[in-house]
């Protein structure tokens, strides 16, 4: 491929369309003949539109879009209201006068947000806090205020006001021991001393997760405060009750991926349900995460669902506050088991396992406004679409709100009449705002990266399916340059999870569009371990990490070759992270003839090694049956390391010095295996990155860096390389 492809015009020659109304809403905008390809750049500085927040009276919805500066990067956000009674007006600017994240109109009409603006007493020099604000908002987007509303001594990271708007949940890192939200040498009190070292003991769970070090005693908690003329009073409440012997020590929203829909206000406000996983020695080997109902009188919550040993998750009170709605896992300790709606009659607590009979997993739920449906969000077969479930009857229906294919529909908000709005994204492009009327297709109300994405050269995405290892149906995608004349190489791109998908979904991060965009035919299989198509089928990689996945990689690679004559086999690459990066690593020692080359990030390499430096211990445990000491042999059957001596294939490794999932020594130790036999090899290390690439500058080094090492062996004039280094000499 030509590095041509990825010199493309820049996005702020668009900037006058992005925002305007939107010329279409589906997945087949046409573009010029001449139009560019997408870029990396394009990828790392495309908009990206928040979650909305719909006023009481359903009339209107504020948004924001947030961009990126195409020189230094920065992201500057704007917001914007939306009039839902009249979609084809265009939205009107809102100016909050500063920085502002997390919106939600409360019942009283206010429109309540964080900042970290500074305080209007605060001192010139004094550090700034994020605190939350509110302010008026008129529909011709005229804003009074902003008033702040909490004047705290640490970081508020998100709140909840109660439905009758007269008290306020906020929830911020607090140590145990502190009865307010927030204590005096909060950022010292843990440290033991002379020194700088951070003492933990084994029974108290956590000393690292996900890309930060634990500090001992701090936990995210949720306090809970009377308002008054639009300010948080008193000292506030715990809901996680009083310190001492047995008390709940635990984080609330559960870290590192909980947040506010973890916890929420009974529909009176007479207190607060709320999620967490008590802290012990046991918190790194258990997924018993349980919902808690604090009365806000100063008491130790109750346990609502400790009769379950497995998860418990997503609160959500019905309007008339007669149900508690909330999804449920049956399995202990294994984090991808099915989510099942349950529902539990707020006055007898006799609770239901709702959505038993329909298989698939609901990733979120929402009450309609007369309690009489649920809607709920769950994968299925590439998409993420929206079911309209009946709370009496447990029966499901799946919308169809998207004319084509519904691809990954999320933060669905029933309103008033019958009316849903959410967000919308695919593989075409990343979300937009949507509104249904009665439930039936959507309309499309944002043009945030449509018509950008209109301006580039089209891509078409195709699906197909195969028969694959037990002589089951396996799904998978090919995306390519819609209009390229010719071949084109073959990219193997291997999900990560391993109980996950390449969906129909746009990312900024595995973006198959921005690769196809580059010239590849981009092939994407759900093997067996994939969510989406039944809990049997996600179920089947558990002890089989190296067995039907790869076969069905194998097979799905072979049958989208058949199916498309354009794609040139002989040209071809894998590119896989976290498990995909597993994946790369078990396919170099197992099938290191097929592929001209491998990208591998965050790859696990000697599962051993991997197993006493991960944290979330549970997940190894489930997939292999047992700790590495009790399950040595199933560890060892798929381990990638003991068939180094097999590697063949130029791999490109890429780690995270803050990855604490995948600990970047798994990288390290495969690229030392490769530097051993002169495979040629790069190795590209972030030193500010986790498991993943957030970054928007290392967003674009990684990406180039990626297309420069294909283009290195697919590129039509290039020829075969002399290994990077002689073998090294062992003594």
């Amino acid at each position: 491929m030509k590095n041509t492809f990825r010199l493309t015009a820049s996005f702020a020659a668009l900037a006058s369309l992005a925002f305007a109304r939107p010329a279409f809403a589906d997945d087949h905008a046409s573009a010029s003949a001449d139009a560019p390809p997408m870029s990396a750049q394009d990828l790392v500085t495309m908009p990206g539109l928040g979650s909305p927040t719909v006023t009481p009276d359903g009339n209107y919805a504020l948004y924001y879009v947030r961009t990126t500066d195409q020189d230094t990067f920065d992201r500057s956000t704007t917001f914007y209201l939306q009039d839902l009674r009249d979609t084809g007006a265009d939205p009107v600017e809102v100016d909050l006068g500063g920085s502002a994240s997390s919106p939600v109109f409360t019942s009283d009409s206010w429109l309540y947000f964080l900042s970290d603006r500074p305080s209007y007493d605060a001192d010139e020099d004094a550090a700034s806090s994020t605190q939350v604000w509110r302010a008026a908002l008129e529909g011709d987007g005229n804003v009074t205020g902003p008033m702040q509303v909490t004047d705290l001594p640490t970081d508020v990271h998100g709140f909840h006001v109660s439905p009758d708007a007269k008290r306020i949940a906020v929830f911020g890192d607090v140590r145990r021991d502190c009865p307010t939200f927030g204590c005096e040498n909060d950022g010292t009190a843990h440290l033991p001393g002379p020194g700088t070292g951070r003492l933990y003991d084994g029974a108290d769970g956590f000393y690292r997760h996900w890309d930060t070090w634990e500090t001992p005693g701090t936990f995210s908690r949720v306090f809970a405060f009377h308002l008054e003329g639009g300010k948080a009073v008193g000292n506030g409440v715990a809901a996680d009750g009083p310190n001492g012997k047995g008390a709940l020590a635990g984080d609330t929203p559960t870290k590192p991926f909980g947040g506010g829909e973890e916890i929420a206000w009974a529909a009176d406000s007479s207190g607060i349900y709320f999620s967490a996983r008590q802290a012990d020695g046991q918190e790194p080997m258990s997924t018993n995460v349980d919902i808690y109902w604090s009365a806000l009188d100063g008491s130790a919550p109750t346990n609502l669902t400790e009769a379950n040993a497995a998860y418990d998750n997503q609160p959500v009170p019905s309007p008339d506050g007669k149900w508690l709605a909330y999804t449920a896992m049956e399995r202990p300790n294994y984090e991808a088991d099915r989510l099942v709606i349950h529902l539990r009659n707020i006055a007898t607590g006799e609770t239901r396992a709702l959505t038993e009979g329909f298989d698939r997993s609901f990733g979120s739920i929402a009450w309609t406004p007369d309690s009489k449906w649920i809607i709920g969000g769950a994968q299925d077969v590439l998409d993420t679409p929206a079911f309209k479930i009946d709370p009496k009857s447990g029966k499901v229906e799946r919308l169809d709100l998207i004319k084509g294919n519904e691809a990954r529909i999320s933060g669905v908000t029933p309103i008033a009449g019958g009316r849903l709005l959410f967000t919308r994204n695919s593989i075409a492009g990343p979300s937009e705002m949507f509104l249904s009327e009665g439930w039936k297709q959507a309309e499309q109300l944002t043009d945030v990266g449509t018509s950008l994405m209109a301006a580039r050269a089209p891509v078409t995405t195709k699906r197909f399916s195969f028969t694959g290892a037990n002589g089951d149906t396996v799904w998978g995608q090919i995306t390519k340059l819609q209009d390229h004349e010719g071949t084109m190489p073959a990219i193997l791109y291997v999900h990560g999870g391993p109980q996950g998908s390449f969906n129909d979904g746009w990312s900024s991060r595995w973006n198959a569009k921005a690769v196809a965009s580059q010239g590849y035919a981009v092939i994407s299989v759900d093997f067996h371990g994939s969510t989406g198509y039944g809990q049997e089928f996600t179920d089947a990689i558990n002890k089989d990490w190296g067995g039907k996945p790869l076969e069905d990689l194998q097979k799905g690679l072979a049958a989208a070759l058949e199916m498309d004559a354009q794609i040139d086999g002989t040209k071809a690459c894998a590119m896989g992270a976290s498990y995909g990066g597993y994946m790369l690593n078990w396919i170099a020692g197992k099938w290191p003839d097929r592929f001209d080359c491998l990208v591998q990030h965050d790859g696990l390499f000697d599962m051993r090694s991997f197993y006493y430096s991960t944290e979330e211990l549970w997940f190894p445990r489930w997939d292999f049956g047992g700790s590495y000491a009790e399950a040595t042999e199933e560890y060892e059957k798929w381990n990638p390391v003991n068939y180094v001596d097999n590697w063949k294939t130029p791999m490109l490794v890429i780690t995270g010095e803050r990855d604490y999932r995948v600990p970047y020594s798994q990288g390290l130790q495969s690229f030392t295996a490769l530097q051993e036999r002169g495979i040629p090899s790069q190795l590209l290390v972030f030193p500010d990155e986790n498991h993943w690439v957030l970054g928007r500058k290392n967003s674009l080094q990684w990406h180039n860096t990626v297309f420069d090492w294909l283009d290195r062996w697919l590129d039509d004039d290039s020829v075969e390389p002399t290994p990077d280094a002689e073998p090294i000499a062992a003594e």
